[in-house]
């Protein structure tokens, strides 16, 4: 069976992991009868959003324990996750990828990723295991593959698109639908919520990433 890890960042789009996404990705990863493991950062949240309100709540919460929440509870801290164990990589979006998992949310090209966040996506990419990237997790992405031309879309956002091709990446233009592939560096990005659209236009962009990383993943078994 093809084994995939799934890295998420918290859980509620504006302090975690984007919880449609997540289960979208879990959804479809289900559907091509995979095993997956979810991961998550024993750390805490950069902060707390009320998402009623949108506005900040001056508590603490842990990444690893409110990402449980999505995983329901079937989940390992993510400095456990060792790429030659699997055969693939899923990171869903929300601004917990550029919060938590990362400081892109606040240093844009210049940010800093949590170690072994990075590591994970160094190590998948140099031992050319595919990775789905949904979301805001392109740029993030990004950071971690400096300069290595990597093709990938968060949509058609300029300012995040921008930080993509000032670290030596190429972003391409994506419909919500869409999913861009980039055979090289064996890597499916969509846009997802980085586009305000239909639930069900966000589901086929989010479809097509697993398709791919997964398509991908059994022709190398």
């Amino acid at each position: 069976m093809t084994e995939v890890a799934v890295i998420l960042s918290g859980c509620g789009y504006l302090d975690g992991a984007e919880i449609r996404e997540s289960v979208l990705a879990l959804l479809y990863l289900d559907e091509r009868e995979t095993n997956v493991t979810v991961f998550a950062p024993d750390i805490n949240q950069h902060h707390v959003i009320n998402h009623l309100t949108q506005q900040e709540v001056y508590e603490t919460r842990n990444v690893l324990v409110e990402s449980a929440r999505i995983a329901r509870s079937s989940i390992q801290d993510l400095a456990q996750l060792r790429a030659d164990d699997f055969d693939a990589l899923i990171i869903p979006g929300g601004y917990g990828v550029a919060k938590n998992l990362s400081d892109l949310a606040s240093n844009g090209k210049n940010a800093t990723l949590l170690p072994d966040f990075a590591n994970a996506m160094i190590r998948f990419h140099a031992q050319q295991k595919p990775i789905g990237a949904i979301c805001i997790t392109p740029a993030v992405l990004s950071l971690a593959l400096k300069n290595s031309g990597a093709q990938l879309t968060i949509g058609d956002d300029e300012s995040t698109a921008a930080v993509i091709t000032e670290v030596g990446c190429t972003h391409v233009n994506a419909g919500s639908a869409e999913v861009v592939w980039d055979e090289k560096n064996r890597i499916a990005s969509c846009s997802a919520y980085m586009r305000e659209d239909r639930i069900s236009e966000i589901a086929k962009g989010i479809k097509a990433v697993i398709d791919h990383v997964i398509d991908l993943a059994k022709s190398k078994k």
